[in-house]
């Protein structure tokens, strides 16, 4: 079973994964010297959204995160088109992740960054990962609670170090144009998200009612000023940071010397590794409630009997995001990511008033204050994000809720057929 330790870092291996690694640099590019400004408004919205899922998951301690929620509160089709979105999410995302894996890897070792050598890590680290998943939620969680300490000191040092060399010249307060900041801000959702990962898994943990609002409100915090810092850090002490294929290693290496470099590549290593782990973790259990549910094949709803994981979605969903890994880069998958996760998160914010109505105040291990106030600022600012996205990014958003209608579709058609066979 996994406790509060557990859950905050489930959390926080969402967050902190490969985002982080590449995103300062990107942002800068879009805003210069006032992307810390990005940071902020990115985290005010996830931070809104961070409490909206608190809320709904303590009022649920079944297997499903968004999906349930959404489920609950409009209906089964709304609730098949938020969970998908959600899984689509947490496949690109392990995909994008585990790209940024094996460039950083090939930075280590050249002969894993591309051809064979690329097929095989990539291999390697989904498979394995997924393995391990099989055997249960304690030996992957304690996996997670691991990676999650291996990746959070290296960036700790890094900003612990870094901030007596920053230049203040390169650090603006200055609000610049207002379309770039919010791609900029927009970017920047597929760094901060993840912290829903906690979510899903609460038929595994321990008093989810009670822990989960904790740890996902302290993820948030401390990663909206981690976040912050590194920004500052980077811009600060790489003057070309927006040109840097890999930005804190640059800059680690601009302060620390070659060392620096170095152990900001392998916390890259090890960061993104893990959020594959905890992804890996979460992802096959939206197919599992999904079957559960009678909206995918039973058998995905399997359990094992030695092991009591949801092993045959475990192997699905790793197979997936093996094919889709091999497959994409790293912008198309994330790009697909930010938009579907600003989908089901803020729907999952419109499902709180409701949820309240439905259950009453009672039902909630925690309960926001202000009323309908905060999903609802939570979700307008999901709104005006999303006028910012580009047709790229819009035409994925567009496929990811095309492919959810088919499939819910195609699953009504099966089932009703089989309904209709006096032999089925």
């Amino acid at each position: 079973m996994v406790g509060l330790a557990g859950l905050t870092a489930i959390a926080l291996n969402g967050v902190v994964g490969s985002g982080i690694f590449r995103l300062p640099a990107t942002v800068y590019g879009l805003v210069g010297a006032a992307s810390p400004i990005a940071h902020v408004i990115a985290a005010l919205v996830m931070a809104l959204m961070v409490a909206c899922f608190a809320e709904a998951g303590s009022r649920c301690e079944d297997t499903g995160g968004p999906y349930l929620y959404a489920r609950a509160a409009f209906g089964e089709l709304v609730g098949f088109v938020v969970g998908w979105m959600f899984f689509l999410t947490r496949l690109a995302a392990t995909a994008a992740i585990a790209n940024v894996f094996v460039d950083y890897l090939g930075a280590v070792a050249p002969v894993l960054g591309s051809g064979a050598g690329r097929f095989a890590a990539i291999t390697a680290a989904v498979g394995g990962l997924a393995v391990l998943n099989v055997f249960g939620v304690r030996g992957a969680s304690r996996a997670v609670n691991l990676l999650t300490i291996a990746k959070l000191v290296p960036l700790a040092l890094f900003v612990g170090v870094g901030l007596w060399f920053v230049d203040p010249a390169r650090i603006a307060l200055a609000v610049p144009d207002l379309g770039s900041l919010r791609q900029a801000a927009l970017l920047l959702v597929f760094a901060y998200g993840g912290f829903e990962n906690a979510n899903v898994p609460t038929e595994e943990a321990i008093d989810p009612r009670r822990h989960l609002p904790v740890a996902l409100l302290v993820t948030i915090g401390a990663v909206a000023v981690l976040y912050v810092l590194i920004q500052v850090v980077a811009q600060g002490t790489l003057p070309g940071l927006a040109t840097s294929a890999t930005p804190l290693a640059d800059a680690a290496r601009a302060v620390l010397g070659a060392p620096g470099g170095w152990m900001l590549t392998a916390a890259a290593i090890v960061s993104t590794l893990g959020s594959i782990s905890a992804v890996i973790l979460v992802g096959p259990r939206i197919l599992f409630a999904f079957a559960r549910h009678g909206q995918l094949p039973a058998a995905l709803a399997r359990i094992h009997p030695r092991y009591r994981s949801p092993h045959r979605a475990v192997a699905v969903f790793a197979v997936l995001t093996w094919a889709v890994a091999l497959s994409g880069g790293f912008a198309e998958l994330a790009a697909l990511s930010a938009v579907a996760r600003l989908v089901f998160s803020a729907t999952t914010c419109l499902a709180v008033p409701v949820l309240r109505r439905q259950q009453g105040a009672l039902a909630a291990g925690f309960v926001l204050p202000g009323g309908p106030a905060i999903p609802l600022i939570a979700v307008g600012l999901s709104v005006w994000l999303l006028t910012g996205v580009t047709r790229a990014q819009a035409t994925a958003g567009g496929l990811g809720l095309a492919s959810a209608l088919v499939v819910y579709g195609l699953q009504r058609w099966l089932g009703a057929r089989r309904g209709a066979d006096p032999g089925g």
